[in-house]
C-alpha cells in the first residue's frame, strides 16, 4: 500500500524530514513516572498519562531515544486526546539513570516490552492495548508480536510500527554511506557515554573495557563486535545483525499490524522495504510513503504527524 502523504514543501529531502522534527518539534506531557523492577533485578521507568480509560497505548522509542522524544509524545497525545491512557516506557539505561545489570537493551531482546505489556494488563487491568514502535522500538514491537504469537494476551488488539530497520545488517551498511555517517557517529558518541558509566559500575568486567574507545570504535561494526555482541551473548556483530533483525518475525504475527516506511528514510536499505517471507501474512501490511524521513512524517498545516493520524485511523477502522 502506498500513501498520498506529503511533507511540508520546505522539508525537501529525507535528511531535513528526519532532523527538523528531532530538534524543533516539541510536545511536553504531564507524565507520572513509575519504576518497574524486572525479573532479573534491573529496572525500566514507565511514564504514564492517566485519564481513567481502560484502553492503553504503549509507545516504544528508538535507539538511544526515550519517552520524551517528539515521536513518542506526539503519538501518546494523539491517542490520549481520543480516549486512551498512554504509556511511554524507557528501555534500560534510557531514563537518565544507568541501569543496574551488566547489560543494556538491543534490537533482539523484546523481553522487557513483553513484561511491560503483561504488567499493564495484569496489574493495571487494561482491557485493550495498542502497541506503537519507532525505529528500534518498531523492531521490538514486531519481535514481541512474533515471538509471543501463541501466548500474547488477546487484549493486544492492533499495532503500528514506523521507520523500522527490518534488516539490521543492510541498515548498518546504509549508515556507512557518504552523507549518512554523521547519524552513526552521533549514536556511537551517545552509546560511548553509557559505556563509560558501565565501566565505572563494573570496573573488573572486561566486557566494559573502554580503553581506546575513541581511537578504535569508528562505526557500528566496531561497536557491535566489541560491545553489543559479547555483552548480550552473540558471536559477533554479523551474528547479532542476523538474529536480531525483526523481518523474520513478521510471518508469525497474529495481531493486525501496519509497518510504515518512508522511501527517503536515510537509515533504511532496500531490504527494509519488503517483508520477505512475511509477505503472505495477512495480519501484516507494509505501508510505503515516498517521503517522511526517519521518524519524521510531519504534515503541512496539521498538528498531527502522518504516523499519528494514520495510527488513529487504523485503530478506528
Amino acid at each position: 500500500m502506498d500513501t498520498p502523504f506529503k511533507a511540508p514543501f520546505w522539508q525537501f529531502n529525507g535528511h531535513i524530514q528526519t532532523i527538523y522534527p528531532s530538534f524543533f518539534r516539541s510536545i511536553l506531557l504531564p507524565y507520572e513516572r513509575e519504576r518497574l523492577t524486572l525479573p532479573d533485578g534491573d529496572f525500566v521507568d514507565l511514564d504514564w498519562l492517566k485519564t481513567g480509560s481502560r484502553k492503553l497505548i504503549i509507545v516504544t522509542h528508538g535507539l538511544e531515544g526515550d519517552s520524551t522524544r517528539h515521536y513518542v509524545t506526539g503519538m501518546l497525545k494523539s491517542f490520549v486526546d481520543n480516549g486512551f491512557d498512554g504509556l511511554g516506557w524507557n528501555c534500560r539505561s534510557c531514563s537518565e539513570e544507568i541501569n543496574r545489570n551488566p547489560r543494556f537493551y538491543h534490537h533482539g531482546d523484546a523481553g522487557d516490552l513483553k513484561y511491560v505489556i503483561d504488567y499493564a494488563i495484569e496489574e493495571k487491568k487494561y482491557e485493550e492495548v495498542v502497541l506503537v514502535g519507532f525505529s528500534m522500538g518498531g523492531s521490538l514491537t514486531l519481535r514481541v508480536l512474533g515471538e509471543n504469537a501463541d501466548h500474547l494476551s488477546s487484549k493486544v488488539s492492533k499495532a503500528v510500527v514506523a521507520s523500522v530497520p527490518l534488516d539490521l545488517h543492510e541498515s548498518v551498511d546504509e549508515l556507512h554511506k557518504p552523507g549518512k555517517r554523521f547519524y552513526m557517529k552521533r549514536f556511537i558518541r551517545k552509546l560511548g557515554v553509557k559505556l563509560e558509566l558501565k565501566s565505572k559500575q563494573f570496573p573488573d568486567n572486561p566486557l566494559f573495557d573502554v580503553s581506546g574507545f575513541k581511537e578504535e570504535v569508528k562505526d557500528f561494526y566496531d561497536f557491535d563486535n566489541r560491545f553489543t555482541a559479547p555483552i548480550h551473548g552473540y558471536k559477533n556483530a554479523i551474528d547479532f545483525y542476523k538474529l536480531a533483525s525483526s523481518k523474520q518475525m513478521v510471518k508469525h504475527i497474529r495481531v493486525p499490524v501496519k509497518i510504515v516506511q518512508a522511501l527517503n528514510d536515510p537509515f533504511l536499505s532496500p531490504e527494509c522495504y519488503n517483508l520477505g517471507d512475511g509477505v503472505t501474512n495477512k495480519n501484516a501490511e507494509l505501508v510505503l510513503s515516498k517521503v517522511g524521513g526517519h521518524v519524521g512524517f510531519m504534515q503541512s498545516g496539521k498538528p498531527l504527524s502522518f504516523i499519528e493520524e494514520y495510527a488513529l485511523n487504523f485503530y478506528k477502522s
